[in-house]
């Protein structure tokens, strides 16, 4: 039996997943991974990861815009996503957050649609999903002024050591992707030990950043085995137990049942 997983942070409405969601989940199944949370990265993609989350009870969503695409929200966006927010299906608001590698989006209006997902997670008292590229120190300085703790993950970690020491004195959970099992990331790897179990999650970010064993493939959730075996070897536990340990911080965090896994 493989170890038991949770993929916290997916696409499923991104193709070639969405083209046969039914079968990338068996897929899953067999690789030990019960449940898998798929993120949305606009309105449109929001409403699409509810509705397979409908379909699916092995699957929950979060709903939000992503921080490279944030410059024209508007009233009506706003209304629709707080709508999507109340769904029994939503465990979370994301991806949201900061990205200053791109800068598509001015900071100062990523700023400020951050802080408006904040305030929506609050509201609806979910955790929040936090992108963050190239803008440790403006994240940390806004999540600071709004709250001394928050509930909610640093999605696909990356950054210095002080963000991630920073993110952890906030209450926040930090979450590896496929990324860190590549040969050249040493640097991310070195940010592995630095999370205590209760705080680790894994993910895959798919149909992106598949891990080293299936790299230049489309990731999908099955493949977040390889991650969570990467992880046990670099923190030196067995894969059953980094298995039993992320999924037991996914279930808590996202308030999920046994009920809702397959």
């Amino acid at each position: 039996m493989p170890p038991e997983l949770i993929d916290t942070h997916c696409h499923l409405d991104y193709p070639p997943l969405s083209d046969d969601i039914a079968a990338v989940l068996q897929r899953a199944r067999a690789q030990g991974v019960r449940q898998c949370v798929t993120i949305g990265t606009s309105l449109e993609r929001s409403r699409a990861g509810v509705l397979i989350a409908q379909r699916f009870p092995q699957v929950r969503a979060a709903v939000g815009v992503h921080p490279n695409d944030c410059a024209h929200m508007d009233d009506t966006t706003w209304a629709a996503l707080d709508e999507l927010a109340a769904q029994p299906e939503v465990v979370a608001i994301g991806e949201v957050g900061l990205d200053q590698y791109r800068k598509t989006v001015e900071l100062a209006r990523q700023q400020e649609v951050f802080r408006g997902f904040l305030a929506l997670a609050r509201r609806r008292a979910l955790p929040v999903l936090i992108h963050c590229r190239d803008a440790y120190e403006p994240l940390l300085k806004l999540l600071r002024e709004r709250a001394a703790t928050w509930e909610g993950i640093i999605h696909c970690a990356s950054g210095p050591a002080e963000f991630i020491q920073g993110a952890l004195a906030l209450g926040l959970h930090i979450s590896f992707a496929g990324n860190v099992t590549f040969p050249n990331a040493k640097a991310l790897q070195a940010l592995v030990p630095l999370v205590p179990d209760h705080r680790l999650l894994i993910e895959t970010d798919a149909p992106f950043l598949a891990p080293q064993p299936v790299r230049g493939q489309p990731n999908e959730p099955a493949h977040v085995a390889h991650t969570a075996a990467f992880l046990a070897q670099l923190r030196g536990v067995s894969a059953a137990a980094l298995g039993a340990c992320t999924s037991a911080n996914a279930r808590r965090l996202f308030r999920l049942s046994d009920r809702e896994s397959v």
